[in-house]
Formats: C-alpha cells, sequence, structure tokens
C-alpha cells in the first residue's frame, strides 16, 4: 500500500509541475513588445543601436506570431538592454 500511495504522489507531482509551469509562464510577448516600444520613442541610441534593437525587435515579433512568448521576450528584453531600460 505505501508503494502505491508513493507511486501516486510521485506521478501527480510530475503531472502538477508542468501544469504549474505553464500558468507561469513569460509575460505575453504583445506586452513585453509595448514596452520595448515605449523604450523606443524615448531613448537616443546610435544608429548601430538602433540596427540591433530593430533586429532584436523583428524576431521578437516572428517568435511572438510563432505564440512563442518566452523567446519573444527574451529578444525584446535584450533590445530593452541595449536601450538601458
Amino acid at each position: 500500500m505505501k508503494k502505491y500511495a508513493l507511486a501516486m504522489a510521485i506521478g501527480l507531482f510530475a503531472v502538477a509541475n508542468p501544469v504549474s509551469s505553464v500558468f507561469a509562464a513569460a509575460t505575453p510577448c504583445e506586452d513585453a513588445l509595448k514596452a520595448l516600444r515605449a523604450a523606443e520613442a524615448t531613448a537616443k541610441p546610435s544608429e548601430a543601436d538602433k540596427a540591433k534593437v530593430s533586429e532584436f525587435e523583428t524576431k521578437g515579433i516572428e517568435r511572438c506570431n510563432a505564440d512563442d512568448d518566452k523567446r519573444a521576450d527574451d529578444f525584446f528584453a535584450q533590445g530593452m538592454k541595449i536601450l538601458g531600460k
């Protein structure tokens, strides 16, 4: 009986753990994109930095359209870092 209870507990933990990580997902990529664009509007980056930020924005939008919010947020965060935000 103890082995059965232990197996059930492990099984429930394995099922519940991935589900909880889905609910603790990254920021919606649309919100991160809005923040990046707002930062771009107020920042005064060099032309080279503008090009890098634009590249990260493009890659982020591509990932956002593919419903890959985590990777999109990573690209937007890299752009924000260049802008000093």
